[in-house]
């Protein structure tokens, strides 16, 4: 039962990504541990791989539409591509199974990234709930090469790429504010931006997976791929309807609500 909840959530996960251009991957990471049976650090590389094919096909499908920047993505990707490769390559397989003891819980390699992934999806919500980004610029203005911020984007390009190479999540939430405040871009074109960063740093991240020699599931990993490609064709589709920002504060709710549930059961619970 818990595997056809788990494969309806990958569906949700494309939606959410073809209609906001983030978000979705926020809760690939818990879908696999919980209903899938995955264990969390696997779970990070199956998630760069399922966020970062789907967003290939998102961003296909924006960039047809002519609302994907490549100067923007460029400049992004810069630090992030370098940033996600090298915590995947170096970082996470140098991390020791058992880290420490706090409070009679020991602290290991799975709960650690858990714990992370839980704090960072708790971010994630607030920033959902509380965000206007979506009024900053109107989708009819053009972006102004005046007033795009270098530092600003090449310094958020860092910080995702680091995130997204820990916790397996696209980082969507921090993009799309950075495109729109630093690069001055229109929410729609700072959407097929999102899923053109996403869709290179996730796959860029696996592929530092592949040449640790993480051993990988195919069948089920690319099984699990397709249920989340059918969501994002229709969150595409379907964004032309919905205005994304709209959605937000709902999504970031739920996010909120899966974020606490993880910090409860793995701190409080689990270890009791």
């Amino acid at each position: 039962m818990l595997l056809h909840f788990g494969y309806f959530a990958a569906i949700f996960i494309g939606l959410s990504l073809g209609i906001m251009g983030g978000g979705g991957s926020i809760l690939t990471v818990p879908v696999l541990v919980y209903l899938m049976g995955v264990s969390p650090v696997l779970s990070t590389a199956y998630s760069l791989f399922v966020v970062g094919s789907t967003s290939v096909v998102g961003a296909v499908g924006y960039f047809r539409k002519g609302l994907v920047s490549p100067r923007t993505a460029v400049v992004f990707l810069i630090p992030s591509l370098l940033a996600v490769f090298l915590v995947r390559k170096v970082l996470m397989p140098a991390i020791p199974n058992e880290l420490f003891t706090l409070g009679g819980i020991v602290f290991t390699k799975d709960l650690l990234v858990l714990v992370a992934f839980a704090v960072l999806m708790v971010g994630a919500a607030v920033s959902m709930i509380r965000s206007k980004q979506g009024e900053v610029v109107p989708d009819g203005e053009p972006a102004s090469a005046h007033s795009f911020n270098y530092p600003l984007i090449l310094g958020i390009g860092l910080v995702v790429g680091a995130l997204t190479g820990f916790v397996g999540a696209g980082g969507g939430f921090l993009i799309i504010p950075a495109l729109v405040l630093g690069a001055r871009l229109p929410m729609k074109l700072a959407v097929g931006t999102s899923l053109a960063i996403i869709s290179l740093n996730s796959l860029i991240g696996f592929t530092g997976d592949l040449s640790a020699g993480t051993p990988i599931a195919w069948s089920f990993l690319l099984g699990f791929l397709a249920f989340a490609l059918g969501g994002i064709v229709l969150g595409t589709y379907l964004a032309r309807f919905i205005p994304g920002a709209r959605l937000k504060p709902a999504f970031g709710w739920f996010t909120l609500a899966m974020g606490t549930f993880i910090l409860t059961k793995e701190l409080l619970f689990h270890h009791a």
